[in-house]
């Protein structure tokens, strides 16, 4: 008996009839290959990354389900592990997801090593925003740059509340001593959405920028990012 026709016994033992969804991977993944993801929908986008999560179901019905309960690809690729199992993923898709937001991440990050990031403003807008823009609390941020402004290393300093996190101003600039950077850029989100500066937003900027300045360390721009929006203190005079 060939493959083929063990296959598709398998398929129909006990049923009768072939699933509907039979062959729809392989179409699906040939599509990907020959027009390239920019031509799938958000869904099956997101079937092809749940593929390997569950080798024999149908996976399109959890695909919208997931992208209508959380909202989007951008809130479902950032929401936490418990909600992401409370809607009906096991280990294996929760796992599939964070590996596939880690290496797109990791794809940008690599793009803002290669060259200064100042020269490359909306990449690292880009960047910041799909690391924190959906967090449900406020997570203050560090880019440290080298000399000739390429990302060193970017690590989050805290993570607070929905409406506030703690900022350690001698933290921040001994840290920057630590790793031997020459400018900072600081980020920090807002869960609510707006991304306007408040008064202890601007505060502790300062405050950075006044200890860190004798030392050689340079505050490029403190970044708050929102929901498609983001505000930099240095465009609005305030840094």
């Amino acid at each position: 008996m060939n493959a083929k026709r063990r296959s598709k016994l398998l398929l129909t033992e006990g049923s009768g009839e072939v699933p509907h969804y039979h062959g729809h991977r392989e179409r699906l993944r040939q599509r990907l290959i020959d027009a390239g993801s920019d031509k799938l929908p958000d869904y099956e986008l997101l079937e092809l990354i749940l593929f390997a999560s569950n080798p024999r179901a149908d996976v399109k019905p959890l695909a919208k389900s997931l992208l209508e309960r959380f909202g989007g690809f951008a809130e479902l690729l950032c929401a936490e592990p418990d909600m992401l199992a409370e809607a009906g993923l096991g280990l294996a898709g929760i796992a599939a997801l964070k590996a596939a937001r880690e290496a797109g991440l990791r794809a940008m990050h690599s793009e803002l090593r290669e060259r200064p990031v100042v020269n490359s403003w909306d990449r690292l807008i880009d960047y910041c925003t799909a690391h924190i823009a959906h967090g449900k609390v406020e997570e203050f941020h560090i880019l440290f740059l080298d000399r000739k402004n390429a990302l060193m290393k970017h690590e989050r300093q805290q993570r607070g509340t929905v409406d506030h996190t703690p900022v350690y101003t001698r933290e921040v600039v001994k840290r920057a001593l630590e790793l031997g950077a020459s400018a900072l850029i600081l980020v920090h989100n807002h869960p609510s959405g707006d991304p306007t500066p408040s008064k202890a937003d601007i505060a502790v900027t300062k405050d950075i920028v006044k200890a860190a300045a004798p030392l050689g360390v340079t505050v490029h721009d403190h970044l708050i990012i929102g929901r498609g929006r983001h505000a930099s203190l240095r465009d609005l005079g305030l840094l």
